[in-house]
C-alpha cells in the first residue's frame, strides 16, 4: 500500500487561507446536518502540568473520509525553533479503509483553526469593522491575522499585544512586510481590546487576558487559545455580556473553560450558547441582531476540520505530483 507524505511547507502551499475557510465551512455544515462523527478528544496530561498528547479521530461523510490527528502540545516551545503543536494527521478513505496520506499536523492546525475563526468573523462581526486586536504573538496570531484581513477587508489598523513585548515587536516587524504599516504593537491587552471591533485571543494563558469591561459595543471576539475545562482567556463578564457561539456544543460543554467556569460560577447556563457555527451557516440560528451586540465565538478545534483540510491538501498535492511516496503493508500478497 502506497501512502503520500506531506511536510509542513507542502501542506501550507496547498492550503491557502481563503480556500481553507471554504473547506472548514463545508465541514461545519456537514456536522450540523449529522454527516460527521467525532468523539471528544483523548488527552494525556504530562507530568510537567503544561504539556499534553492528544488524539482526535473523526469520520466526515462529505467528502467520505476518515482521519486521526495525533498531536503534542508543548506551550514551552513558544519562541523556540519548535512549534507548540507538533504531530501528524492520518487520512484514510472511507470505502475500503485505506491509509492515503500522512500530513504535518502543525501547519494544518495553524491554518484550519484560523480559518474557522475567519468563518465565524464573516458571520458575526460588524461589516464595518475597522480595528482588529490580537492578544498573542505566536503561530496562531499570524494565521489569525491572515484570516481576519480576509474576513473583514475593511480593517484599517491591527493592535498586537503579547506578554513578551519583544516578541510582539518582532511579530509586528514581520507582519508589516506583508500587510504594511497598519500593524502596530501596544503596551497592554486593554489597549488592544478597547479600540477594536474584532478581537482574537490566541494565547497560552490559563487565566483571563481579556476583561468584559474592555469590550466596546458591537465587538466580536474569537476566543481560541484555551482548550481545557480549567483554563480560559475571557473573564466571566465578557462571556456573560455576549451572544456565545461554539464550534460544537458537546465539546464546549465538556472542554471549554471559557464557558464552563462562568457556568460553575452561576453566571450563565447551557442555554447561553446560541448555537454552533454550522447551524449559523445553515440559517438555523440567528447571528448578530444589532450593531451594539457583543458576540463571542469559542473555538476548541474539531477533528472534522483536520480531516477536511487534509482531504483538500491530499487531492491538490496528488494532482500537482507533490509529496513523498512510501510503501507500507496493508495489502495481501
Amino acid at each position: 500500500m502506497e501512502i503520500l507524505i506531506l511536510d509542513q511547507q507542502q501542506v501550507a502551499a496547498h492550503l491557502p487561507m481563503a480556500e481553507c475557510m471554504d473547506v472548514v465551512a463545508d465541514a461545519l455544515r456537514a456536522l450540523a446536518e449529522g454527516e460527521a462523527q467525532l468523539p471528544l478528544r483523548t488527552i494525556i496530561r504530562l507530568p510537567d502540568g503544561r504539556s499534553a498528547f492528544g488524539a482526535m479521530p473523526a469520520y466526515l461523510g462529505r467528502p467520505a473520509a476518515i482521519g486521526l490527528k495525533a498531536i503534542t502540545v508543548f506551550p514551552g516551545n513558544e519562541g523556540s525553533a519548535l512549534d507548540s503543536h507538533q504531530g501528524a494527521v492520518l487520512l484514510f478513505e472511507a470505502e475500503q479503509g485505506r491509509l492515503l496520506a500522512v500530513l504535518d499536523a502543525s501547519s494544518i492546525t495553524a491554518i484550519r483553526t484560523a480559518a474557522v475563526s475567519g468563518v465565524a468573523t464573516r458571520l458575526l462581526a460588524r461589516e464595518d469593522a475597522r480595528q482588529l486586536g490580537i492578544l498573542g504573538s505566536g503561530v496562531q496570531a499570524w494565521t489569525h491575522l491572515d484570516a481576519m484581513l480576509l474576513a473583514r477587508p475593511s480593517i484599517e489598523t491591527v493592535h498586537v499585544w503579547s506578554r513578551d513585548a519583544a516578541h510582539a515587536r518582532r511579530f509586528v516587524q514581520r507582519a508589516r512586510e506583508r500587510w504594511g504599516e497598519r500593524i502596530r504593537a501596544v503596551g497592554s491587552a486593554e489597549d488592544a481590546v478597547v479600540r477594536s471591533d474584532v478581537v482574537c485571543t490566541v494565547t497560552a494563558s490559563r487565566e483571563p487576558v481579556l476583561a468584559g469591561a474592555w469590550l466596546s459595543p458591537g465587538a466580536h471576539v474569537n476566543a481560541v487559545g484555551a482548550s481545557l475545562p480549567h483554563a480560559r482567556e475571557l473573564d466571566t463578564d465578557a462571556v456573560r455580556r455576549a451572544r456565545l457561539y461554539v464550534d460544537r456544543r458537546e465539546s464546549a460543554q465538556n472542554e471549554a473553560g471559557d464557558f464552563l467556569i462562568p457556568k460553575r460560577e452561576g453566571a450563565i447556563g447551557d442555554d447561553h450558547i446560541v448555537g454552533e457555527i454550522g447551524e449559523l451557516l445553515l440559517g438555523r440560528v440567528a447571528g448578530r441582531r444589532t450593531k451594539e451586540e457583543i458576540t463571542v465565538f469559542k473555538s476548541l478545534g474539531l477533528a472534522i476540520e483536520d480531516v477536511a483540510a487534509a482531504w483538500h491538501v491530499y487531492h491538490k498535492a496528488t494532482a500537482a505530483g507533490m509529496g513523498t511516496r512510501a510503501e507500507l503493508g496493508g495489502e495481501r500478497s
